[in-house]
């Protein structure tokens, strides 16, 4: 094998263990309708960096709250790196602050949940049939005559683990369908992954990269304008700026080896 032949070997390995396509889901925690806003400025942080790092970005799903917060959502995201770099935002982030509909300005802490989902080319985990349950529904409209009158929406159910995705940004029922089960077909792989990765994680830097979406690895604290990343120890300022989708910083410190050896 020659020079560029190995070039490019590695760089296909690379592009396996480091996919240029992501699903990233966020889900409003504790804190009612305060969780549901914060992980729509969460979503929408993400969508920002995204833009200024030139990557695409696709609504799969929505489920909104009264106040237009998330529930639920799940958005497609590729580009060069995009895993590389996203990965470690998967887990619970924390938010203080004073809710606009709180009336005696007291700090409330709320939650939301995030979770990145490398979509790889190679998939070594296979699906049973038997073990799926699909339901289809009405994608949703804006009203008048353009309201989409035929299911196209599908929801997927892995039974045995209770997993379930949606899909209804495509346009018929069976490219939604072939969507969700390419997203749940990446669930479950990473839900493998994860098991195995806990098995032989033995100190704190390798669990870092471990994809804990029940760990607490963030909190944005608005009265004192700071974010705290968790797991590096490591401080940043000016949330807004931050909010708006100004990650680098934060990204490439979680992406150092010298700050992931402070948890050793």
């Amino acid at each position: 094998m020659d020079w560029q032949e190995w070039k490019k070997s590695q760089a296909n390995v690379e592009t396996e263990e480091f996919p240029n396509e992501v699903v990233l889901e966020v889900r409003a925690g504790a804190g009612g309708e305060e969780a549901s806003l914060f992980a729509w400025e969460l979503a929408h942080m993400y969508e920002k960096f995204a833009e200024s790092k030139d990557w695409q970005w696709k609504v799969n799903y929505e489920s909104k709250s009264e106040l237009r917060g998330y529930k639920e959502a799940s958005f497609e995201v590729k580009g060069k790196d995009v895993y590389k770099i996203m990965r470690y935002e998967t887990g619970v982030h924390r938010v203080q602050r004073i809710p606009a509909t709180e009336k005696n300005g007291r700090v409330h802490t709320s939650t939301a949940s995030v979770a990145v989902l490398p979509i790889r080319k190679k998939i070594d985990f296979k699906i049973n049939p038997a073990d799926l349950e699909m339901e289809y529904s009405r994608s949703g409209g804006k009203g008048g005559q353009n309201v989409n009158k035929v299911e196209t929406a599908v929801r997927l159910i892995h039974k045995p683990t209770g997993l379930d995705v949606r899909s209804t940004s495509e346009r018929s029922q069976q490219a939604n369908r072939e969507h969700a089960l390419r997203i749940l077909t990446a669930k479950l792989q990473q839900l493998e992954e994860e098991k195995e990765a806990k098995k032989y994680a033995g100190d704190r830097k390798e669990q870092i990269g471990t994809a804990d979406r029940s760990e607490k690895i963030r909190t944005y604290n608005f009265p004192q304008d700071r974010l705290t990343d968790h797991r590096i120890k490591k401080s940043f300022h000016n949330l807004p700026r931050i909010m708006e989708g100004d990650l680098h910083e934060i990204t490439q410190a979680l992406q150092s080896g010298e700050e992931g050896k402070e948890e050793e």
